[in-house]
């Protein structure tokens, strides 16, 4: 089963594998939020929406639907 943004937990750092287009804000795209890059979770809200990362030394939040999409390859 593949492993999401959304299913990281505090502290965690993973390889981003996977970003669909179709699903995921451009904005998004834009900041960082790309295959290669490295995002790590720094807190998530009460009832873990939204989460807060870092992408890249870039801090930003992001709804946990749109982190749903997002597949991530944990670094051990």
């Amino acid at each position: 089963m593949p492993l999401s943004i959304a299913s990281l937990e505090k502290g965690q750092r993973a390889i981003i594998v996977d970003v669909p287009v179709e699903k995921v804000p451009l904005k998004l795209l834009e900041m960082g939020c790309l295959p290669g890059n490295e995002v790590r979770l720094i807190q998530s809200a009460p009832f873990r929406d939204p989460l807060y990362l870092e992408i890249n030394d870039s801090h930003l939040a992001i709804r946990k639907e749109t982190a749903s999409h997002i597949t991530v390859e944990l670094i051990q």
